[in-house]
């Protein structure tokens, strides 16, 4: 048995003592994430982009269990502009995906809308420059909507539910409401606020600050 499976099995007693017990669930403190920009390939674009049959190289561990930032990096293309060094995220996924922010869709032209991730209809096409080559994508590029991972024993416990809302407040000098997070479910999440680079610059908010959920009220 490997440490998720002990971490949810103590966390699943725990939840059901306290339910026994009658006892109210502490706050939900929720640890942030910081995204920058970023792409997700599918198999077709990575062999187009860094050769037939390549891999990417794992750089490092990022929070959420077999996901990882890797060494392999692309450019953005549009007519109007070029953004460098965009990292790719991986493992591979079905379809390819580029994150960017608001920001970045100023430099590009495009009109990318914020999104969930996986959501790319009517998102806008942009071209992805590799070592070995290059594609032009006609859609798929988005800014991603804030959004928290999180446990089914952990949800369970704080009343959450797969793609539900709700707000969480951010302490400190720029203290404010992030409304709208959207509650993500799924058996091997550890968790955490996902958020983009200028959320957390509007809150000032770093990797690993805590912010808590507000308790609706009805």
């Amino acid at each position: 048995m490997n440490d998720i499976q002990h971490q949810a099995e103590w966390l699943t007693r725990q939840i059901m003592q306290e339910l026994a017990a009658g006892k109210n669930p502490a706050p939900l403190m929720i640890p942030v994430g910081v995204s920058n920009r970023h792409i997700h390939l599918c198999r077709e674009d990575m062999d187009v982009l860094f050769g037939y049959g390549s891999t990417l190289t794992r750089m490092k561990a990022v929070k959420q269990p077999g996901q990882f930032a890797a060494e392999e990096t692309v450019t953005l293309r549009t007519q109007k502009g070029d953004i460098p060094n965009v990292r790719v995220l991986g493992p591979l996924r079905n379809t390819t995906q580029i994150e960017i922010s608001v920001a970045d869709s100023f430099v590009l032209g495009v009109k990318a809308p914020v999104r969930m991730s996986g959501d790319l209809h009517d998102s806008p096409g942009i071209e992805i420059i590799g070592p070995k080559g290059h594609v032009a994508k006609p859609h798929g590029t988005i800014v991603a909507w804030r959004h928290i991972h999180i446990s089914p024993q952990e949800a369970q416990l704080h009343g959450l539910r797969d793609g539900m809302e709700i707000d969480v407040q951010a302490e400190g000098l720029r203290a404010g409401v992030l409304g709208h997070v959207v509650v993500r479910v799924s058996a091997d999440a550890v968790l955490e606020l996902h958020i983009d680079v200028e959320e957390a610059n509007g809150f000032g908010l770093r990797n690993g600050d805590l912010v808590y959920r507000i308790n609706p009220t009805v």
